[in-house]
């Protein structure tokens, strides 16, 4: 993509995080997985203290879908558009948790079929006005999905000259599960049954038929998995692949990303197959509900923070995580050294 170049991590400076880390006031390793996220954060920023994230963003991507004319949501489509302004409202569960973890809310309409001319606070980058039926034909031709992924690049950019240090990844879009299982399936090259769950939570006859829709979508499209923009393209979503450019633009500016629940990681997949090295870059925030989400966390080597049963999406899990991550970092920064503390190190 243009303007992007990411480098794989300094492993060196994990191997540094980690003897500060067993200079602490406590057993090697007794604080578990907040250790490695400090490792992590040290080798991301390259820094070896790096500061605290003072500036901390979640952007919640909105979409419509095209494949919703099949029947694959409980919800109508119009809730696209009410869930935006209960956003901007300050009402919705992301609210509640960016809140409590002190990050701000990036609502932005990449995809949304509608003109918010009456709505302040909304970043506008509309690229197409909800995708088509993919289950007839492509989402999205090849250059408007190149222009979602440009758009979150561009978002990414921006932010972080702005003095952002913690990204986080939500979405917004009637029928989003359908397209970021069809990814699932394409990329994994798992069968749909096995990457398709519920959703919002429809019937088990429901089930079945958002199963087969998926694959028709894909028989009829035949997208290829070692073509990331073209699968984004025939099966995918404007949030999509707005996540997905906001995770390649994070990685170039260094930043940690948290990347939320199913459709945030269909994103991540996507930015995964342009360029692995994103991979150095992300935390999986939560292991989802929705099957397909897990699938697609192994075949990146991702690790969940949480595991909570979460389903909703908008950035929630990546919200709840956060809070995890950025307490290894405080662990990491203000915990006393041994020698600081005057406390008598383990008998070697």
């Amino acid at each position: 993509m243009e303007g992007i170049r990411i480098e794989k991590v300094d492993r060196n400076l994990e191997r540094l995080a980690s003897e500060r880390l067993d200079s602490l006031t406590k057993p090697r390793g007794s604080l578990g997985r907040l250790e490695e996220f400090a490792q992590r954060i040290v080798a991301i920023t390259g820094e070896k203290m790096p500061p605290l994230f003072a500036k901390k963003a979640i952007f919640t991507f909105a979409g419509d879908h095209g494949v919703v004319d099949e029947g694959v949501s409980l919800f109508p489509k119009e809730v696209t558009v009410q869930m935006v302004r209960n956003f901007l409202d300050g009402g919705a569960g992301i609210n509640v948790l960016a809140r409590h973890a002190g990050a701000e809310i990036i609502v932005v309409d990449i995809g949304v079929d509608y003109d918010f001319d009456d709505v302040p606070r909304l970043i506008r980058r509309k690229v197409v006005r909800g995708t088509k039926n993919m289950r007839k034909e492509a989402a999205m031709t090849r250059q408007e999905a190149a222009r979602t992924i440009q758009t979150g690049i561009e978002l990414a950019n921006q932010y972080a000259d702005e003095g952002y240090r913690l990204f986080g990844t939500g979405d917004m879009g009637i029928g989003n599960t359908t397209p970021s299982s069809a990814i699932a399936s394409v990329m994994t090259g798992a069968s749909p049954a096995d990457v398709t769950g519920k959703g919002t939570g429809i019937s088990d006859d429901s089930l079945r038929h958002k199963i087969a829709v998926i694959e028709d979508a894909i028989a009829v499209n035949n997208p290829d998995p070692s073509d990331p923009v073209g699968v984004l393209a025939k099966v995918g979503g404007a949030e999509i692949g707005g996540i997905a450019g906001l995770i390649l633009g994070a990685a170039s500016r260094r930043i940690p990303v948290v990347i939320d629940g199913l459709i945030s990681t269909a994103g991540a997949i996507i930015a995964y197959s342009i360029e692995p090295a994103v991979g150095d870059y992300m935390f999986a925030a939560h292991n989802s509900v929705e099957v397909g989400q897990g699938i697609m966390l192994r075949s990146m080597g991702l690790k969940p923070v949480l595991d909570m049963g979460l389903r909703l999406g908008e950035g929630t899990g990546a919200a709840l995580a956060m809070s995890l991550i950025e307490a290894g970092l405080k662990i990491y920064r203000e915990m006393a050294t041994f020698d600081e503390a005057g406390v008598s190190k383990e008998l070697s």
